[in-house]
């Protein structure tokens, strides 16, 4: 798999995220986002992310740009945290190979479009989705399966990045 760099996204972002988790953690959702907690690779505390689930199929899906933090906790540990409002799911997550991300990315402007500027700022797309197939490349998706598994988040320190 080619490996791309730390996307360049806009200093206001983090600002948003923490926004956008505070209201989740009040019972607030905003658009289509959740928030995806995933153990760290070193330090094992959860590391807590704004993402926009997307359905194919029947199937959850995460996309996002480049090789960010996340997405790299998310390899390593193979599972995570999601939650919407009040809801927590513990999740399993397969990263899907590249040629396997063209169908659902597809989607990506159709159902989130309010993530397609973050697309655009870092890979030029427009908002056509055969311009998301084709950036699969520089695009990790993942496969979000039910664990079967309760949440339980109250024992683990959780931080936001």
């Amino acid at each position: 798999m080619q490996a791309t760099s730390q996307p360049n996204l806009p200093k206001w972002l983090s600002t948003a995220n923490q926004l956008v988790m505070a209201l989740n953690r009040l019972g607030l959702v905003v658009g289509t986002q959740h928030i995806l907690s995933i153990p760290g690779r070193k330090s094992g505390k959860l590391h807590s992310n704004p993402v926009s689930v997307l359905t194919v199929n029947g199937q959850r899906y995460i996309a996002t740009v480049g090789e960010t933090d996340w997405v790299k906790n998310a390899r390593a540990a193979g599972w995570g945290l999601i939650s919407r409002g009040r809801k927590k799911e513990r999740i399993a997550l397969a990263e899907l190979p590249v040629e396997a991300r063209g169908e659902i990315l597809c989607e990506f402007p159709r159902q989130v479009r309010a993530g397609v500027q973050f697309f655009t700022m870092t890979l030029g797309l427009d908002n056509d989705p055969e311009d998301f197939a084709a950036a699969a490349p520089q695009c990790p998706v993942f496969r979000v399966d039910a664990s079967g598994e309760t949440a339980v988040v109250e024992s683990q320190e959780e931080h936001r990045t």
